[in-house]
C-alpha cells in the first residue's frame, strides 16, 4: 500500500511513519510543495534483482552511435586539446 504525505507531517509523525512502514508494510511518498521528494519503504521489502539477462536486454535498447561515433571521438579529442592546463601547485598560494 502506498501513501502520500507532506514533509511536515512526516517530521511531526516520524515515529508513527516508521512503525507503519515496519508493521503494516506501507510505502510512503513524501512530498514538499505537492511534489514527490523521497520514498520510504521497508528494507525488508522484496525487490526484483536485475540479472545479466535483464542487463543485456537493457543495453540492446540503448541508442547506437555508429554514424556519430567518429564525430563524437574527434569532438572529445578537440575538447581535450583545448582545455587549459591544470595547476599542480597549491591553489591557495
Amino acid at each position: 500500500m502506498e501513501k502520500r504525505i507532506s514533509a511536515t507531517r512526516a517530521v511531526r509523525d516520524f515515529s508513527e511513519v516508521l512503525n507503519t512502514i515496519k508493521f503494516k508494510g506501507v510505502h510512503y511518498i513524501i512530498e514538499r510543495g505537492g511534489k514527490p521528494i523521497v520514498s520510504m519503504k521497508s528494507v525488508d521489502e522484496k525487490i526484483d534483482p536485475m540479472t545479466l539477462e535483464n542487463l543485456k536486454a537493457l543495453l540492446e535498447k540503448l541508442p547506437r552511435l555508429e554514424e556519430e561515433l567518429d564525430a563524437f571521438a574527434s569532438d572529445l579529442e578537440e575538447i581535450s586539446r583545448n582545455q587549459p592546463l591544470m595547476s599542480t601547485g597549491d591553489l591557495w598560494e
